[in-house]
């Protein structure tokens, strides 16, 4: 049994070392184009760079989804977008605290709102319906996608009234080979990433919703807390913040909407715990604004963002280890 799992561990390490490194290529390749297409900061951080690092959750969900591995692809979403507000901003805010741009409060966090209250209507079925298994259909996999693209049409009226941004990056090429050798690297990643974790889950005797909620969603996550990290430390918060809210609704429209495409996902029952701590999460984020420093996250909102996320996670495996 130990041997077994510490291939399924070591396959999982390398899987996540190819999505990290894969979303790295890509963002760096994508970013590039966008800059010298004159797109501002912000809007990088919002579609491109939020999109690339949520290329991890969604080959692995998709992954999981051609492999019947579907209870993984809810807890991957739900668990990510927790650790993209509570982990990533508070690791990224402890760094340089982080000032907010006021299109992010009025704009990006209700949005981030409705993608939870659209989530949290398609898992009520049990108490909508009286069916006794929920489940995320092709049907509201559509409605997903639809928001998906209503969500771009919202971008692309915001970028026609920001001014744009001059830079001059990387060649064409550099940046087309960058972005190539990110896919290999992201659908490799998934591949091992996916059936790693089932393994771990299998040997382990736990669920696979606990191991898409904490396992592979912080390993998916990666490319958002060194993202974030990264921009906070060079006195970016735009890219930061942009990068987890876009990331956070990408999640939910793109990823759950095309993985339930593939196959219908199966809703857990703890699923409304879940999706109760996102909305707190979300909401202590909104709240920072207002709290201390207006327009900023700071520091000791960054350590109880840490502290927050350090309680569900702990009470998570305590609930898993007595069911």
């Amino acid at each position: 049994m130990a041997e077994e799992l510490a291939l399924s561990f070591l396959k999982f390490c390398v899987g996540i070392a190819l999505l990290v490194k894969g979303a790295d290529l890509l963002i760096d390749g994508s970013s590039a184009i966008a800059r010298r297409s004159g797109i501002p900061e912000f809007v990088v951080g919002l579609t491109l760079v939020a999109f690339g690092t949520s290329l991890p959750e969604l080959t692995v969900n998709i992954g999981a989804s051609l492999k019947g591995a579907s209870e993984i692809t809810l807890g991957n979403v739900v668990g990510s977008n927790i650790a993209n507000i509570l982990l990533i901003l508070g690791v990224a805010s402890l760094i340089k605290p982080l000032s907010v741009n006021r299109t992010f409060v009025k704009k990006e966090i209700p949005l981030n709102f409705l993608s939870i209250l659209i989530l949290f209507a398609m898992v009520s079925d049990r108490f909508m319906d009286g069916v006794s298994h929920a489940t995320i259909s092709r049907s509201e996999g559509l409605v997903l996608i639809t928001t998906f693209l209503g969500y771009l049409y919202f971008l692309a009226a915001f970028l026609e009234k920001e001014e744009r941004v001059q830079e001059r990056p990387m060649g064409y090429l550099k940046c087309i080979s960058y972005v190539s050798l990110g896919l290999v690297g992201l659908v490799l990643g998934s591949e091992w990433t996916v059936d790693g974790g089932v393994e771990i889950a299998n040997t382990l005797g736990v669920s696979q919703v606990i191991v898409g909620l904490f396992l592979i969603a912080i390993g998916t996550s990666l490319p958002e807390l060194t993202t974030s990290a990264v921009a906070a430390f060079k006195g970016n918060p735009d890219l930061a913040l942009g990068n987890v809210a876009g990331s956070n609704i990408f999640n939910v429209s793109l990823v759950l909407g095309t993985s339930s495409l593939i196959h219908p996902i199966p809703v857990p029952d703890r699923v409304f715990r879940d999706l109760g701590v996102l909305f707190i999460a979300t909401l202590a984020l909104l709240l920072s604004n207002y709290t201390g420093s207006r327009y900023t996250v700071s520091r000791w909102e960054g350590a109880l963002f840490l502290t927050l996320y350090t309680a569900y996670a702990v009470y998570s495996w305590y609930v898993e280890l007595v069911s």
